[in-house]
Parts: structure tokens; sequence; C-alpha cells
């Protein structure tokens, strides 16, 4: 089912592309243990089953996660209504509304799909912004949702744990201890845990550079269906201002879901390389939305 959101096909090729080199990457490294003598099947079928629980789930998982509880519209009239509107918009299902009790400004879009998704915002975010940013960015996370990366993302996310799995069963079960050729040799163990530090290094680098395009995409599809790009970047600009001045524990316990959330909550002072960042650089997206206001001839 189409909706009114701007088609991305650079987006669609990725996915794509990223779900493809993911599964030939572990078709490899399950074929090096199975020929280093693992029993990689015992370890696949452990390895599927928490991918489904984690594919069937990922909704409440991110919510409990995040702190996150749904809200109906009694509750939360004004969001509600928001993402009403946007949704008669976009010509697309609406999710499930959420907020978190988090003072980190922030929200974000999670579910298998769009009828099981869930758009979540923080307290932190709806204390900051004004209607309109705030919109803007609630049409950045249904974006998302009417592309279909936030289930492509979860699996991607997910897959990089596979490799730390299969290492550990592998070496719980002996198999590290013994030798490549039976008597000398580099140690089974040692090479199974090289290959799995190549294999986690790529599916990082990876999803990295998905997760960095399918955030400048979908500021393009949310300023694009609202038509006001400038409230959005001057949510961006608001959000990543605040985010100094939120505390230390507060960011780094928010860190681990960087990948997706709207804006990266980074701990203060600490910096990555755009190589390993979840997100493009805060120039890259207001440079964007400059172009696509300029493009529409308003702000």
């Amino acid at each position: 089912m189409k909706t009114r959101f701007a088609p991305d096909s650079g987006l669609t090729r990725r996915m794509v592309a990223t779900m493809f080199l993911l599964g030939l990457l572990y078709v490899v490294f399950v074929g090096v243990l199975i020929s280093l003598g693992a029993q990689a099947v015992t370890v696949l079928v452990i390895a599927g089953a928490l991918l489904f629980a984690q594919y069937f789930l990922s909704d409440r998982i991110a919510l409990f996660a995040m702190h996150g509880r749904e809200v109906s519209p009694q509750e939360a009239p004004e969001l509600h209504g928001m993402i009403d509107r946007l949704c008669a918009m976009a010509d697309m299902p609406k999710p499930k509304v959420a907020i978190a009790q988090s003072d980190v400004p922030n929200a974000f879009a999670t579910g298998r799909n769009r009828k099981k998704a869930v758009v979540c915002v923080t307290t932190g975010i709806l204390r900051r912004l004004e209607p309109r940013e705030l919109e803007g960015v609630l049409a950045h996370e249904l974006s998302h949702v009417a592309h279909r990366d936030v289930a492509v993302m979860t699996i991607a996310s997910f897959l990089g744990i596979v490799a730390g799995l299969m290492t550990r069963f592998a070496l719980y079960t002996g198999l590290g201890n013994r030798r490549g050729n039976g008597q000398g040799g580099l140690p089974i163990g040692l090479i199974i845990m090289l290959v799995s530090v190549v294999v986690y290094a790529i599916s990082f680098l990876l999803t990295r550079a998905l997760s960095r395009y399918r955030e400048l995409s979908a500021d393009r599809a949310g300023a694009l269906l609202t038509q006001q790009p400038s409230a959005l970047s001057s949510a961006l600009v608001k959000i990543s201002g605040d985010m100094a001045r939120i505390p230390t524990r507060d960011l780094r316990e928010a860190e681990p879901f960087n990948a997706f959330y709207f804006a990266p909550a980074l701990a203060k002072g600490e910096t990555l390389a755009n190589l390993f960042s979840t997100h493009p650089p805060l120039e890259r997206r207001l440079e964007q939305l400059a172009k696509i206001s300029n493009q529409l001839g308003r702000g």
C-alpha cells in the first residue's frame, strides 16, 4: 500500500543491498564455523529463535527498553490530533501512540509493519518543541514507518550479535582448545574470534551507513509532506542544542538506541567519527532542508 510520502528509490536500494550483504556475510561465517567443526546448526536455531522474537516483539521490546507507554487520545489529545492529521495527509494507517518518561528530547518509531507500528515521543521533546516543530518530527518518524526501514533496521541491528552468539557457543563447547591441524598452528578458537570480529565490524559499518541515509530520507520525506522544512530545521537545532544540557547519565542510558532516535543522544564532550555514527552531521541535515525550502519557495 503506497502513501503520499515522497518515495525514495535510493533508500529501497540500500535496504535491499544491506540485507543481501548481511545475509551473504553470515552464510560465509556459518560456513567457516562448520568447516572448523562447530555445531553451527544448533547456534543458528537459537539465533533464529531470538531473531523471530526480536522481529515480532520489536515494538514491545523497544517501548519497554526506552520506558515508553502507549497513551490514549484522552490522555494525549494534542499528540493524537497531530498524528491523525499527518496520517490523513500521508494516506496511511495510524500507528499506536506512546510517550516515554525521559527528559532527553527525542522521538522514535518501531514495529515490524504499518499495522504494528508505534510512534513514541519523550516528555522532554513535548516540553521543548513548538507545535509546528513537533509536527515536523512526527512526520519524520511516520516516514520511517511508511518506508518500512524500521523493520529492516531492527533485523540488521540484531544480526550484529549473531556472530558473538556463535563464537561463545563454539568456545563453550571446547572447540576453541583445538588446533587447526590437530597438533600445531593457531587454536581454532582464535581463528573463530578473528573471523567474528571481522563479521561484526562489517555488519556494524553496513548498518551505520544505512542508518545515516535513512535519517536523511526521513527528513526529506517529512519536510515534503508538511511543506514546512524550516519547522524541522528548527526542531533539529533546538534538540541538538538542548542535548548539551541533559545529564550525562541520561544521555548514556539513551545512547544504545541512537539508531532509532530522531537525533543522537551523545554524552557531553563525546564525538564520533562520521563513519561510525548513526546519524549524518547536523550541518548535512540542515543543508538538505535548506535546499528543500528553496525548492518549495517557502520557509
